[in-house]
């Protein structure tokens, strides 16, 4: 019998989450031994479990997955990630990758071949889905700093200036310069613009 892998899956989609595990489960060399539904769980989880593949969703409460990627490569570096998101967006991909993450793919991803990327990623090998890896190529790196990313990130939230200046202690003259700067770099003409540009490139 060929050797069990263990497997930890975090989504915060109760019914993703459900579905993935049983479909994996038919799989004669996967075992779901952990699933969890935030981002901040993963690594507790995987200490007490200790899953040779965690797959990952990118949105989660608590730590988002390239963040809980990092985080669980830290702290357990022979645990192999896998990216699963239903965001196929070429940002998330250099982040997830650049946080450690062995793999990256959709949701949309036949079972089959969800199957044999767990399979691929845990042999040491790394998968990416191959039309992000080409998007990620012609999209290029964000062009944001960090200080225009926590911006706009507080911006997404629908807060004014002042709010921004007060979330992140900066003054709302240096608010105002970040989003400018932030606005030009996207070609937004708004704030809400930059934000939704920046979001769908993955920079968020």
């Amino acid at each position: 019998m060929s050797e069990q892998i263990r497997i930890l899956l975090a989504d915060d989609q109760h019914l993703v989450r459900g579905a993935l595990a049983a479909l994996l489960s038919l799989e004669a060399d996967l075992e779901v031994v952990a699933e969890v539904s935030r981002g901040d769980e993963v690594v507790d989880r995987a200490r007490e479990t200790r899953p040779d593949v965690a797959l990952l969703d990118v949105e989660m409460p608590g730590a988002d997955g390239i963040t809980a990627t990092r985080d669980l490569r830290t702290a357990l570096p022979d645990c192999r990630v896998l990216v699963v998101t239903t965001f196929g967006r070429p940002g998330y991909l250099r982040r997830a990758l650049a946080a450690g993450a062995s793999g990256f793919v959709v949701k949309d991803t036949p079972a089959s071949q969800l199957a044999d990327s767990i399979r691929r990623v845990h042999q040491g090998l790394r998968v990416v889905d191959p039309t992000l890896a080409v998007e990620s190529l012609t999209a290029g790196e964000s062009p944001l700093t960090a200080r225009e990313r926590d911006v706009l990130l507080e911006t997404r939230g629908g807060g004014t200036v002042a709010d921004i200046a007060r979330a992140l202690v900066l003054s709302e003259g240096t608010v105002r310069n970040h989003l400018s700067s932030a606005i030009g770099k996207t070609g937004a003409r708004t704030r809400a613009e930059a934000v939704r540009i920046a979001d769908s490139n993955g920079w968020l």
